[in-house]
């Protein structure tokens, strides 16, 4: 992996559980670069930063959905310990605690996709609302932008387009990326 995180590499580890975007602690610590037991350790050290709706510790069920469901959590089917699962709030206050300059970088990169996340799930939700012509052609361009922006980078570079389609109940996104070698 290269020092500089890119924003796609953070979108494939984001899950969902009990309706909260999250990423489990093993992929926190893989994304800093560092073990996961000093991630939990850093959380231990730190309790008063960390309040109910930051971190959560996943049930057995869960992480035996999890491991069933994502591949790259195939290592935590033989672990003892149930996985820590941070939320958007909890990354921001596990960004305090850590201080390297591959844990400002990769902040930087969760930090970035999430707030783009939140911003296609406000784009898509002012769509539903069906705004006037040049408002919806407004936001579906930008909402293209932003797809672009997260899944982009991990195109390959090639001579030809790809095509994006994302179905979202109430709109569908089509985005051409066009790429030159």
């Amino acid at each position: 992996m290269s020092d500089i995180i890119q924003g796609n590499q953070v979108e494939n580890l984001i899950i969902t559980i009990r309706n909260e975007r999250v990423l489990l602690d093993s992929d926190v610590a893989m994304l800093y670069g560092v073990e996961t037991k000093e991630i939990n350790q850093a959380v231990r050290n730190n309790p008063d930063k960390f309040s109910e709706g930051y971190i959560f510790m996943l049930e057995k069920a869960e992480k035996e959905e999890v491991v069933k469901i994502f591949d790259h959590l195939e290592k935590l089917k033989f672990s003892h310990v149930n996985p820590q699962a941070f939320t958007e709030k909890g990354l921001y206050m596990l960004a305090t605690i850590l201080k390297s300059q591959k844990a400002t970088q990769t902040t930087l990169a969760i930090v970035e996709i999430f707030t783009k996340i939140r911003e296609l799930s406000r784009n898509v939700g002012e769509l539903a609302k069906k705004p006037e012509k040049e408002r919806q052609n407004s936001l579906m361009q930008k909402s293209g932008e932003i797809i672009s922006d997260v899944l982009g980078s991990s195109l390959e570079i090639s001579d030809m387009e790809t095509d994006i389609e994302i179905n979202l109940a109430l709109l569908k996104f089509k985005h051409k990326v066009r790429r030159k070698r």
